[in-house]
Order: C-alpha cells, then structure tokens, then sequence
C-alpha cells in the first residue's frame, strides 16, 4: 500500500555531513511514527531516530547532539541530518514509516536502505 524510498546516503570524511531524506507514497491513512534505523556489517539493525507526528523526538544515546531528524507531514517525508560524522556511523540506513486507520490497523513499511560510509 505505501512505497518508502529513502535517498541521501554517500561517502564522507570523518567529521563531515550527510542528510539523508525519506519519502513516503501510496494508499496513506494516517503517517504516525517515522524514523531511521541503520544495519552495520555483522551487527543487528539498531534504531538511530524517530520523530512522532507531533514532533517528539528520541535519538540512539550514540547520535546524541550529532544527528537531528526533522520532518515534514505534508510531504510525508522524514530527513536526517547527520553531523561530526565517525566511521562508527557507516552503516545502511533504513527508514521506517508507521501508517494508522484508527480503529481498523497499523502498518509498518521500510525502505530499500541507504548506504553511508564515513571514511576516517
């Protein structure tokens, strides 16, 4: 029903910056909840942000007051700004879209993933 595509990710020096973008489309109820979870080699997918359709925020304790996720609901679209960027970011990053009928569903979606590699 909804299509997330995510755009933005690259290669970067150690210290420098990315914005990572995401878009959702498609048969849309209600976006709640979208966020970026990122997946390193041999290691379990890990959350790294969400922000509620309100605003509210939470960030991984690891991308506190580096990262800033910010969105836009008459797009629905979700971006990520990534600042004073560590090789210990490198990473895929995914972006999750949380969809509600109220009274009928919720639905999660996940994009295709981008990769960000910070080189030291």
């Amino acid at each position: 029903q909804v299509q997330v595509v995510e755009s933005g990710g690259g290669l970067v020096q150690a210290g420098g910056s990315l914005r990572l973008s995401c878009s959702a489309s498609g048969s849309i109820f209600s976006i709640n909840t979208m966020g970026w979870y990122r997946q390193a080699p041999g290691k379990q997918r890990e959350l790294v942000a969400t922000i509620t359709s309100g605003g509210s925020t939470n960030y991984a304790d690891s991308v506190k007051g580096r990262f800033a996720i910010s969105r836009d609901n008459a797009k629905n679209t979700v971006y990520l700004q990534m600042n004073s960027l560590k090789p210990e970011d490198t990473a895929v990053y995914y972006c999750n879209v949380r969809d509600q009928r109220m009274g009928v569903g919720t639905w999660n979606y996940w994009g295709q993933g981008t990769q960000v590699t910070v080189s030291s």
